[in-house]
């Protein structure tokens, strides 16, 4: 009898077929989460496969004998009671690689919108362009240019090296912090078949906190609590620029919000948030921070690639 897969949260079409070519059932129906249990015991699923959407707990582990493996299309496991799973003896995992690259863009495309404004002209514009034009021109012309500043990367594995690959692109400084990294070589590969190598070696984090001009938490190191809280907001510089892509419990939000209305922090971008999918208002509202709805990894190419890696850890598992 053929394995099943239960794609909840959808897998690319690559990914379905690479497994369909092996043999396997792929079922790609969107089961909500408190029909999951019965669906997955009454098809027998033998794999299933989500992204940041469904939550894998303790309830549908103990209570689905069939699951051998638990596979998330993406870098983060925090809707996966991962230890669970592997006391249970279940596979579990993930495709770190597949989504730096998105992830690394989306992280600039959050600076480039601090830094000229965008995030709040494109708020403004609709609404006022016609009839304050000029005050809104006055507003936004004290912008700022990325190259030369000094990026700190907060979580060095492979979503902050694509960050610091870009930067370096960009003529940034980069600086880096992870506890598990001591360095990284950063290879730009150039348009016309050239490539060059570049050494990033680790700083502690203090330090990066003081001397960054924009910091970006990238699957930021596990530390257990906040690993910016009110205390890492006071060692940085005023005006500074802080993207939190990594997850939601990162960063404080209610020390954000202050820093942000004192003046240490000149703008925020924010793809993860503490109350997924409830966002605090607080912060949805606030002028100074660019807002997206957890889409780091919500590219056509990620997403290709994501569902070749899944396919291709499946098929070497059970084949």
């Amino acid at each position: 009898m053929a394995i099943k897969i239960l794609a909840n949260d959808g897998i690319s079409d690559s990914g379905k077929e690479a497994l369909e070519k092996e043999g396997f059932e792929v079922i790609t129906t969107k089961v909500a989460q408190n029909q999951l249990i019965d669906y997955i015991n009454k098809h027998a699923i033998d794999v299933l496969l989500v992204r940041s959407a469904t939550q894998v707990r303790k309830d549908i582990i103990d209570s689905c004998p069939s699951l051998k493996l638990i596979g998330r299309g993406g870098v983060g496991m925090d809707n996966i009671d991962v230890a669970h799973a592997k006391s249970k003896n279940l596979h579990v995992i993930n495709t770190p690689a597949s989504s730096a690259n998105s992830v690394a863009e989306l992280v600039f495309a959050h600076l480039f919108s601090g830094v000229r404004f965008l995030h709040d002209a494109n708020r403004n514009m609709p609404l006022e362009g016609d009839t304050q034009f000029n005050e809104l021109k006055k507003n936004y012309n004290n912008g700022a240019e990325l190259r030369g500043k000094t990026i700190g990367i907060i979580g060095f594995g492979r979503s902050g090296q694509a960050v610091a690959r870009i930067a370096i692109g960009l003529g940034m400084n980069v600086m880096a912090y992870d506890p598990k990294v001591t360095e990284a070589v950063i290879t730009l590969d150039f348009f016309d078949g050239q490539t060059l190598p570049f050494t990033i070696k680790t700083v502690e984090k203090e330090h990066l906190l003081a001397k960054a001009d924009f910091i970006t938490l990238n699957n930021s190191p596990a530390e257990g609590g906040y690993i910016l809280d009110a205390k890492e907001f006071a060692l940085m510089k005023d005006g500074v620029g802080v993207i939190n892509l990594a997850r939601g419990g990162a960063l404080n939000e209610v020390a954000l919000i202050e820093a942000l209305d004192s003046g240490k922090v000149a703008f925020a971008g924010l793809d993860v948030f503490e109350n997924e999918p409830n966002p605090a208002i607080q912060v949805l509202m606030h002028p100074q921070v660019s807002l997206t709805p957890h889409i780091g990894a919500a590219t056509n190419e990620a997403q290709n690639r994501i569902g070749f890696e899944l396919a291709s850890q499946i098929i070497t598992l059970f084949k």
